[in-house]
């Protein structure tokens, strides 16, 4: 394979933000009672490098979890998807996680997808630079909407991987029309996707209050990320970050609490919020592996199998479109 061909990845924007819709799908949700918005406007640049640092926190076991799951069953995975697929890396942020699978995978074709279009194109371009031979491309996209992919340059089956338990952000009517849309894009190739557990609620809660306070500075950033979208004036230090664990609901919540009375002004617009009320920012739903594997086989895939740690704390799955 020509290593100068591949020096240098392509990308392709098929995310093209309408600046107006996006600030009325934020605006919108700050009006609402009570106030939630997307998790996706966690992402700016700053906040795609604070959730990196958040993975290698002590408290944050999900990273290192299924990194454990992958060294130890590894061989076993890669033998349940086979070598040459087109890898395609779903919210792929530092791209660090699929990199590692290139030993175990050796795949035909790298593509990473994030709605983070700046952050992706740096890191993408550091990871060629690591691996000039294989081909690279990147693709801006909001796939939780939509996920239309290219048609592959080297051919092959796809394998979607969707790694850190990210599928969790979805409510499970959510949940299962993104799984959907996932198989319908493996064209006959397969899922990879890592799945938090329920456990215990202490551990839990732990992970999303880290004792270094860098997921409060995640969860923050986003007023930050919401004056520069909006021309609002949030002052970070009013707020507070909240993270509990729903258990009727088997999901974490993140929360952004007002410390005093306030109000928020933005070009035609105020907002008041009473001291403790909250902004939604963020589910994160917990699974048990029996019902994961059910809404596998709802959302269209038919057979799966699952590794987890020795404590069940996490689960890797491999769904055959």
């Amino acid at each position: 394979m020509d290593m100068v061909e591949h020096a240098t990845p392509s990308f392709l924007q098929l995310f093209l933000p309408d600046a107006a819709a996006v600030r009325d799908e934020l605006a919108l949700g700050l009006r609402a009672a009570p106030a939630s918005v997307a998790p996706k406007f966690l992402y700016d640049v700053l906040g795609s490098r604070l959730f990196d640092a958040i993975t290698e926190l002590r408290e944050y076991y999900p990273t290192r979890t299924e990194r454990a799951i992958f060294d130890k069953h590894g061989a076993e995975i890669a033998a349940a998807i086979g070598a040459g697929q087109v890898l395609v890396d779903l919210g792929a942020g530092g791209c660090a996680k699929a990199a590692r699978l290139f030993p175990l995978l050796s795949p035909a074709q790298y593509v990473a997808v994030d709605i983070s279009v700046d952050f992706l194109r740096r890191a993408l371009a550091a990871l060629q630079r690591e691996h000039p031979g294989l081909p690279m491309l990147g693709l801006g996209m909001d796939f939780s909407h939509e996920l239309s992919l290219p048609a592959a340059d080297r051919g092959g089956a796809r394998t979607l991987f969707y790694a850190g338990s990210s599928i969790g952000n979805f409510d499970a009517e959510a949940a299962l029309r993104f799984l959907r849309r996932v198989h319908e894009a493996c064209q006959g190739g397969q899922l990879l996707i890592g799945v938090d557990l329920v456990k215990d609620k202490a551990v839990l809660e732990a992970a999303y209050d880290d004792a270094l306070g860098v997921t409060a500075a995640f969860n923050l950033n986003l007023l930050r990320h919401a004056n520069a979208l909006l021309g609002a004036d949030f002052d970070e230090r009013q707020w507070a970050h909240v993270a509990l664990f729903n258990e009727a609901e088997s999901r974490i919540e993140m929360h952004l609490q007002a410390r005093d009375e306030l109000v928020v002004r933005w070009p035609g617009t105020e907002r008041r919020f009473a001291m403790g009320e909250r902004i939604h920012t963020e589910n994160s739903y917990k699974y048990r592996q029996r019902d994961f594997e059910s809404l596998l086989r709802d959302a269209g895939f038919a057979a799966s199998r699952c590794w987890t740690d020795a404590r069940a704390w996490f689960a890797v799955f491999v769904a055959q479109a």
